[in-house]
């Protein structure tokens, strides 16, 4: 077992010097990592993405666009992974009765290839040169789990319940803890019960707008489910014999971090060269204080799992990957008025500054913005109460056209943080809302992908200078 293993080391070595040697000198790839916390538009980014670098006519921001001579979908290098489902994506996006696509629930890869003219008189002479990106799509539940890698089962415990107890989703799952024994002998059919109890606090929890509901895989389990590296849950610390529920669950635990967090990191995450976080944070402002504060600790958690840095030619060439440029992107800007799109923004540096301060430091270029990848609303004003009103419209859930207000965010983001770091329960100065838009019905002319708010320029931060 220890020779095979020590060989299977070996051959992979081999395998990443000559795969670096050949990226670096013939045809580049550019790994763009997809992520972000639920219900933050991660599969539609990616198809509307992918669709305007394939017709660049609405990318003027595009610095490359104009050095791209084609663009064309590649079966992707990892055969192993599912391929992002880019055609039935576009598909109900662009269809009579256009609909939102389903979430991302498992990784998924897609392959998109250049032909870039390069500049001056190298580019007459060589002719284009073939560039790679693969967009790598994986949930941020996923991500968190990282984070785990550094904790303890009984360090892990002690943040779980302090959270669980201090939210209302929470109670049903403090009940059940409180009539469990961690020191009983294990029985499955009580393992079992309480790890349902806590997977549905966490995707309650999850539903109300907080995003530190770890572990990932029990919001989204895929084949895991039912699994015993699934069915365990946190426990309040203390001694416990052999054979407890105590020492399962914390047998579960490591077990969990051992063959599910890290070779999601070893095969996957290593890898990325670029990242996008997409943060719903419309959503969490909406949710309240205490969301904006737990999504504001996720984002400096999220980082902390990335490898920001620069990494040498030499070292590249041996399989070194650090992630060059993290992007965090504020979504669904089309449910706000222009005017606030600043003030979005504002609000997205605030709550990345720790985040960002790290990876700066590391070396990393960082950026934050906020973008709407499909843009659903058209903007009017309106007159109520004899003022004007800076409204978006746009289909609802129910089929009709409606014009929305959200609210005015603050010109200061302290308005925003500063209650949320304090641990208010509600906004002094009013509520945030937030309306859920259907997709508008697309006429697409040649040469044009789907509108966009700003895509041009979160697509030229992060791959631009690599064309």
């Amino acid at each position: 077992m220890i020779l095979n293993d020590i060989a299977d080391r070996i051959f992979r070595g081999v395998e990443t010097v000559q795969d670096g040697m050949h990226e670096a000198l013939f045809e580049p790839v550019v790994r763009l990592g997809v992520t972000g916390l639920s219900r933050a538009g991660k599969t539609v980014f990616i198809t509307s993405l992918v669709a305007n670098l394939l017709d660049r006519g609405r990318m003027p921001q595009f610095g490359p666009g104009t050095a791209i001579t084609a663009a064309y979908l590649q079966p992707q290098p990892d055969d192993t992974v599912p391929r992002f489902d880019y055609e039935t994506h576009l598909a109900a996006l662009t269809a009579p009765a256009p609909h939102w696509p389903d979430s991302t629930r498992a990784i998924s890869e897609l392959r998109l290839s250049f032909k870039v003219r390069p500049a001056g008189l190298l580019g007459s002479l060589s002719g284009p040169r073939t560039v790679h990106l693969d967009i790598v799509d994986y949930p941020g539940e996923w991500l968190l789990d990282l984070g785990l890698m550094e904790k303890s089962y009984a360090e892990w415990s002690v943040e779980a319940l302090t959270a669980a107890s201090a939210r209302p989703e929470g109670a049903g799952f403090v009940e059940a803890l409180a009539a469990f024994d961690p020191t009983a002998k294990h029985a499955e059919p009580e393992a079992k019960k309480l790890a349902q109890s806590f997977t549905a606090y966490l995707q309650a929890a999850r539903a109300a707008g907080y995003s530190d509901c770890t572990p990932g895989r029990f919001l989204l389990p895929g084949e895991l489910d039912g699994s015993p590296v699934l069915t365990f849950a946190p426990l309040p610390t203390g001694e416990a014999p052999r054979g407890s529920m105590a020492r399962e669950f914390e047998r579960r635990y490591e077990a969990y971090k051992r063959e599910v967090v890290k070779p999601f990191f070893r095969d996957h995450f290593a890898k990325i060269d670029r990242q996008i976080v997409l943060v719903d944070a419309l959503g969490a402002i909406h949710s309240g204080p205490k969301a904006v504060e737990d999504l504001r600790r996720t984002l400096a958690d999220i980082l902390a799992a990335f490898r920001p840095g620069r990494v040498g030619r030499i070292l590249s060439l041996f399989g070194q990957k650090r992630v060059g440029k993290i992007l965090f992107a504020a979504t669904k800007a089309d449910h706000i008025h222009h005017a606030q799109h600043p003030r979005l923004t504002a609000i997205m540096e605030a709550l990345v500054r720790d985040a960002r301060d790290r990876a700066d430091y590391a070396g990393a270029g960082t950026m934050a913005m906020s973008i709407a990848a499909l843009r659903a609303t058209v903007e009017e004003t309106v007159t109520h109460e004899g003022k004007p009103l800076d409204c978006v419209r746009g289909l609802t859930e129910s089929g009709k056209q409606a014009a929305f207000y959200p609210g005015e965010l603050p010109e200061d983001p302290s308005h925003i943080l500063a209650p949320a770091r304090q641990g208010a329960q509600n906004w002094l100065d009013g509520a945030y809302e937030i309306m859920r838009f259907q997709p508008a019905r697309l006429t697409l002319r040649p040469g044009e992908g789907p509108p966009h708010i700003r895509l041009d320029r979160a697509a030229d931060f992060l791959i631009g200078d690599k064309l």
